[in-house]
């Protein structure tokens, strides 16, 4: 699948469920999830300005302490795929631990993340190859549609990975709460 049809998929999906009515949507608001999702990763590194598919899977348990207000925590494996062209190959992924904010509208909610990312990259540059990892800040904002314990997600996250000038992960992802 390319970026601009995964795009177009992510915004149709999102738009679709937007249009439901909302009398089918009281469900789970608290307890463990699991999740999963795809989408697009962008890295930028000096004149290196490339993208490609990811997927992440995740889980998380959300306190729902508060009406209206979503508390949770949150892990997950993040592959960012291959972005790289030509003589440039570099893989990506990384494990993410989150601390998760978020305010429900009825069935439609938005919510921001904030946590760290342990990272790890194999780059290969004219057949040279090179290891590298870290840990780093992550953020994300978001918004999300209930169906009962079934959500579907649309993100946008950002890593301030130290060593690129951008890595970003916009993605949507479907959710059960136990």
């Amino acid at each position: 699948m390319n970026i601009t049809k995964t795009r177009k998929l992510c915004a149709c999906l999102f738009g679709v469920l937007l249009s439901l009515p909302t009398a089918a949507f009281a469900g789970a608001d608290s307890g463990f999830y699991l999740g999963a999702g795809v989408g697009e990763f962008n890295v930028e590194v000096s004149t290196f300005d490339e993208n490609d598919n990811a997927y992440k899977i995740f889980g998380g348990y959300n306190f729902g302490y508060i009406p209206m207000l979503d508390l949770a925590i949150e892990a997950s494996y993040v592959d960012f795929g291959n972005p790289g062209s030509g003589p440039v190959d570099i893989d990506l992924s990384g494990l993410n631990v989150f601390g998760l904010v978020g305010f429900k509208l009825g069935p439609v909610g938005l919510f921001a993340k904030a946590g760290m990312i342990s990272w790890d990259s194999e780059i290969s540059i004219d057949f040279n190859n090179e290891d590298d990892s870290g840990t780093d800040p992550a953020y994300g904002v978001g918004a999300r549609i209930q169906f009962g314990s079934f959500a579907i997600r649309a993100e946008y996250e950002y890593f301030d990975v130290s060593e690129v000038k951008d890595a970003s992960m916009i993605s949507a992802s479907a959710v059960y709460t136990f």
